[in-house]
């Protein structure tokens, strides 16, 4: 009887994941690898892939559990497909039984074979149609240079293209003639968000369904149901879908004959999965590409700076260098979009407002208005020029985009008498004030409780709102524009769209359906509405407090607000015709107190690559990536000192064996956690750096066995749980 190796999702950090990445099993047969089978593991029966044969066991055969389904309905996963997991386990740190099964679709953890068989013979009833795509797509100048350079070159390629460039035309462009040239092709399409899935998916669906039939274009993503994902990565699996559109999961999709791997927005932090193994989907992306010698495009108005590093061209660094390994292609230009900005930028002047204007007559970026809320009076939300220039839009038919990436009323509640604060009991956060429903509400722990009448504290009835978030800018708007007319004499109509308002399924679609209508005026919104949208109505968009962003301890913070400002300001002036019609201006207005900063300087020449070099270079003298190499190991426990005390011994444990890597790695004391309390749930961190990669990764593989011996003592029996985030987004 056949001994296999199979991968099962163990207990993270338990005896057998740490003993084990594969765990042996009889079979009644030799099964290829890639098989799915279910097996017995303790007193249950989980799902496995299966990895090999096992020709080394050296115990007794017949104490082995034995394989108690095969899924006979489903190929066995194409061995790309096994080596890409393989990879991501080996350098995320994780077992490969956890990265396997958390790759597969959930349904098919828990699906009888009885079931699936069920399942498979309804989806076998629904056959794809013809086949012949077409490509007759009218490309300008730009576009068309980009397509020539993505068809004689290797890659991968980073797409640095404007706001409204027309990325997605050379998108749709690349995979009809791929799918035109291979009548089995595949071709992989990855975006950051949710809520950018559906409209990227309606495009792709007009473009294709017609000539490839129904079922080759599919999506994934977590807001589908268990059959849905199922019937979506079966389809794709089996090679009947064509097109894979999807978040991060979709990274992990089977797909047999994948030739071209689009990741849109590859700047977007969305694409590091921040639970369970924490990966990278635009870097597996990459590396999954480089594998099965499939094209990469990775596309943004404003790449990661580790991209834009990696795309360098040769000389950059001096004359050794000989530039990044990825093929930068440029397209500045708008298509259909009017405004003022990008290239010539002229000199700033400050009026009687207190605004400050830049721009010029070339270009395509909307004109940077910069107000100085220093010369405004307290307390003020929106100043006089900014809500002038929102009523003269209202007035005229056109829509406003009002940006502030924080939801609620207020972050805090305050008691001026005591200093009581809304603070959570069970996070060391605020609990933010919600006004709508009267509730503070934990935006870490989710603990909600009634507004109260009195300060708990001293019982003042004057307990006040701190800061201002979404719901604040729309009733001061409500407020404030009661008296503004749309063309049609109708009051102005004002929409909010953050997590709070789009909770409900189908919200968030109704809601983009009003704006891109005409019935909204004004949209006021958290960073969901600040990218991938085509607002065809929108002159102008308002940044109203980004200073916050300024504050934070992460050095991507700069980085993270350049990005959310300019992808914001590309929401407007989307359309040239209409924008001509109605006589109008484009404009992006910022409300700051530090007008001199260097991300609004940069902002005001719209200088993507001026702000990139900046960065770098204070990067590479601090020795921060994409110069050096980061891991974090992080550690909760009910109390500080246990979860600190986990980390301090394996930074001890670490020193006092030689491990590889460990002269090019150093290891940071243990610090908390910014919120360093969540749910009663005390966190701590601890930062591994190293400027060669090779060496962390060589240094992390030979410490696993430690920090599972060392969570197995008895010292640190108190410990929830601990985790290893190599590449962390944020520290």
């Amino acid at each position: 009887m056949p001994l296999l190796h199979i991968a099962v999702h163990t207990p993270a950090h338990s005896a057998i994941s740490a003993a084990s990445e594969l765990l042996s099993y009889r079979s009644e047969q030799l099964l290829p690898r890639g098989s799915l089978v279910r097996v017995p593991l303790g007193k249950r029966e989980v799902l496995g892939v299966v990895w090999g044969e096992d020709t080394d066991y050296a115990g007794e055969a017949s104490a082995l559990k034995s394989v108690a389904a095969v899924l006979e309905g489903i190929a066995a996963l194409p061995e790309s497909w096994l080596r890409l997991v393989q990879f991501a386990a080996r350098y995320y740190q994780r077992s490969l039984g956890e990265m396997a099964i958390t790759a597969l679709p959930p349904a098919l953890r828990d699906l009888t074979t009885e079931q699936l068989t069920r399942r498979l013979k309804r989806k076998s009833q629904v056959q794809p149609e013809s086949t012949t795509a077409d490509t007759a797509l009218a490309l300008n100048p730009e576009q068309a240079a980009v397509c020539a350079q993505i068809s004689t070159n290797e890659g991968p390629f980073l797409l640095f293209g404007s706001t409204g460039s027309g990325k997605t035309e050379v998108y749709l462009h690349q995979a009809a003639q791929l799918l035109q040239r291979d009548p089995t092709a595949q071709v992989l399409v990855m975006v950051p968000e949710i809520n950018l899935t559906p409209q990227l998916e309606a495009r792709f669906q007009a473009r294709f369904t017609t000539q490839l039939g129904q079922g080759s274009v599919v999506s994934m993503h977590s807001g589908m149901t268990p059959p849905q994902r199922l019937k979506s990565w079966l389809a794709a699996h089996t090679g009947q879908a064509r097109i894979v559109l999807g978040t991060r999961m979709a990274v992990f999709a089977s797909m047999p004959q994948l030739q071209l791997i689009i990741v849109d927005e590859e700047h977007d932090p969305s694409y590091k999965q921040q639970e369970g193994a924490r990966y990278s989907a635009r870097d597996l992306a990459i590396w999954r590409g480089h594998d099965l010698g499939a094209k990469v495009i990775l596309g943004s108005a404003t790449p990661s700076l580790e991209s834009w590093w990696a795309s360098r061209p040769a000389g950059t660094a001096g004359p050794q260098d000989g530039g990044g390994r990825y093929l930068r292609l440029v397209m500045p230009s708008r298509i259909g979009a009017a405004g003022i900005g990008a290239a010539g930028i002229g000199a700033a002047g400050i009026g009687a407002t207190g605004a400050v204007a830049t721009g010029s007559a070339a270009g395509a970026m909307p004109r940077l208005r910069m107000v100085d809320m220093r010369q405004q009076p307290r307390r003020t939300v929106f100043s006089e020029a900014l809500l002038q220039a929102i009523t003269e839009r209202v007035e005229r038919g056109e829509q406003a985009l009002i940006l502030l990436n924080r939801r609620g009323f207020a972050p805090v509640l305050f008691c001026g008498d005591c200093g009581w604060k809304s603070d959570c009991p069970h996070c060391s956060a605020h609990q933010v004030f919600h006004k709508n429903d009267r509730t503070l509400r934990c935006h870490h722990c989710g603990y909600t409780q009634r507004v109260p009448h009195a300060c708990p504290s001293c019982g003042n009835p004057d307990i006040l709102p701190l800061g201002k978030g979404t719901e604040q800018l729309e009733e001061e708007l409500e407020r404030l524009l009661r008296n503004v007319q749309r063309p049609d004499g109708d009051p102005a109509r004002i929409a909010r769209i953050d997590a709070d308002t789009t909770r409900a399924k189908g919200a968030l679609e109704e809601k983009l359906a009003h704006m891109h209508a005409g019935d909204v005026d004004v949209l006021v919104g958290t960073q969901m509405v600040a990218k991938g949208h085509d607002f065809r109505r929108v002159t102008l968009v308002a940044a109203v407090q980004p200073d916050g962003a300024l504050m934070s301890s992460d050095f991507r913070a700069p980085e993270r607000l350049f990005s959310l400002l300019l992808q914001a300001a590309g929401r407007a002036g989307r359309d040239a015709a209409y924008v001509a019609a109605q006589g109008s201006k484009v404009e992006m207005w910022l409300q700051t107190l530090q007008p001199d900063h260097a991300v609004y300087q940069a902002l005001r020449r719209w200088d993507y690559a001026g702000f990139a070099a900046q960065q770098l270079a204070e990067r590479r003298d601090a020795a921060m990536p994409p110069f050096a190499h980061q891991a974090i190991i992080r550690a909760d426990a009910r109390t500080q000192e246990v979860a600190q005390g986990f980390l301090r011994a394996a930074a001890a444990a670490a020193a006092s064996q030689p491990l590889p890597g460990a002269d090019d790695v150093f290891v940071y004391p243990p610090i908390p956690l910014a919120v360093q309390r969540v749910a009663n749930i005390e966190r701590a961190q601890m930062l591994i750096e190293s400027p060669s990669r090779k060496a962390l990764q060589q240094f992390l593989r030979a410490w696993q066995p430690t920090l599972h011996w060392l969570r197995s003592h008895p010292e640190h029996k108190a410990l929830v749980r601990w985790l290893v985030d190599v590449d962390p987004q944020a520290i």
